[in-house]
């Protein structure tokens, strides 16, 4: 990271904070400004709105500010407004950690809601853990960690992943016996690849039944890869399909070339580990019909908690003029806006914001999630409980529910098969 970046980052996360508290820029007599700060609540949000993750991360931090609204429309969190402080970190990573360092320091936010890939979740970890501050992350992910700093809202790959190539590997999912992963180059593709040999190596499947490949973050040509994934699907073997976990703007890529190839999901089905509604946006998938992807979360998930949801975000999108679709929502949207709640409901059964006491408070309390389970935290892990989905793309650029799990799974935050 270049000093240069560095600076431009800290100056918008200043701007943004300036913005939420523009009165603080004036000077105004300390009874005043006293009065004042005891009467809100600050959350801050380390979401970027710009680089290669903005067109899904970016849309995190504004509903973190619609729960907020939700919240201070019902009395606020123990009596107090809560206060939304936005920062950009630009999808560079080591800016996360300087940003919510700020935030913590300067800003004196009670919690850090943030991050999409692992390797900024892990620029942000020493930080929290140094200010012994609460993150609340709202990403499945790799697992291999439990910090008590990081309230973990989302699904680790033994409720999540696993669910999803069993049920490929299954009668139902077409009996598949090979295997092409295909990831951006970080942390959370290559441990899930690992993970996934190990199980792999379980079931008494060979090394020469997959393939693995890497692509750096914001990789957007796709045409040579996809040739390879042609050449693996017509060796012998068994039922190919693609293990994909590339991230942010290479999804749509990746999935626009494979249409182009003319490869389609009977012929080999494509498992997009980080493929949201969100990503199809603009794309014709007519041609990608029968794609799948697995989260906590549906946009068509049944139940009237998601039907409000949908309709308290298409009122924010339109009362509020954010750059977003009102009719798109994703797994990391519902999982921080769970987050707030969760994070709300500890306050106030701790009866104070300060970290050790809210962290205390937290496995005794729960919230009915849009995606119809209600979640709670793991008494000996920071680990949310989540439901499971599969769904599969239809011509509308979102997810049907192809299957889903009947409750919510204890997760596993390390993998019996990471070192097999």
């Amino acid at each position: 990271m270049t000093k240069s970046l560095s600076r431009r980052g800290v100056l918008k996360g200043a701007g943004a904070t300036a913005l939420g508290i523009a009165a603080s820029s004036f000077p105004v007599p300390g009874l005043i400004r006293s009065a004042r700060a005891s009467d809100v609540v600050k959350l801050g949000c380390l979401f970027s709105s710009s680089g290669a993750m903005a067109n899904v991360e970016g849309r995190l931090t504004s509903v973190v500010r619609m729960a907020a609204e939700e919240l201070n429309a019902a009395g606020g969190v123990l009596g107090r407004t809560v206060e939304v402080v936005g920062t950009d970190p630009a999808s560079d990573w080591p800016l996360y950690a300087q940003l919510g360092r700020q935030l913590i320091t300067q800003d004196q936010v009670a919690a850090l809601f943030g991050c999409w890939t692992s390797v900024s979740r892990k620029s942000v970890l020493p930080v929290v853990e140094q200010e012994d501050a609460l993150l609340y992350y709202p990403l499945h992910f790799e697992g291999e960690e439990n910090s008590k700093n990081v309230v973990y809202l989302n699904s680790p790959p033994s409720s999540s992943v696993l669910p999803a190539v069993e049920y490929l590997m299954g009668p139902d999912g077409g009996e598949a016996k090979r295997f092409f992963m295909l990831g951006s180059d970080y942390v959370w593709p290559r441990t899930i690849n690992q993970q996934l040999k190990g199980y792999w190596a379980s079931k008494g499947i060979t090394d020469d039944a997959w393939r693995e490949e890497y692509v750096p973050v914001g990789h957007s040509n796709f045409q040579t890869l996809v040739n390879q994934i042609r050449e693996f699907a017509d060796q012998p073997g068994g039922q190919p399909v693609v293990i994909l976990t590339v991230v942010g703007n290479s999804i749509p890529d990746f999935f626009r070339e494979f249409a182009n190839q003319g490869i389609s999901a009977l012929d080999v089905p494509v498992l997009g580990l980080d493929a949201l509604e969100a990503d199809f946006e603009g794309l014709d998938t007519a041609a990608l019909v029968g794609h799948l992807n697995c989260w906590a979360y549906l946009q068509t998930a049944s139940g009237p908690k998601n039907q409000e949801f949908l309709s308290s975000w298409a009122n924010y999108v339109a009362n509020s003029g954010v750059p977003y679709r009102p009719d798109v929502a994703i797994d990391p949207m519902v999982s921080v806006y769970d987050g707030v709640h969760l994070w709300a409901r500890a306050a106030e059964m701790a009866g104070s914001f300060d970290v050790p006491e809210v962290r205390a408070a937290s496995p005794s309390v729960s919230f009915d999630c849009p995606s119809g389970y209600e979640i709670s935290m793991m008494a000996d892990n920071t680990y949310i409980k989540r439901g499971v989905f599969i769904g599969s793309l239809n011509e509308s650029q979102g997810f049907d529910v192809l299957w889903q799990s009947e409750g919510t799974p204890d997760p596993v935050p390390f993998s019996p098969f990471m070192n097999s």
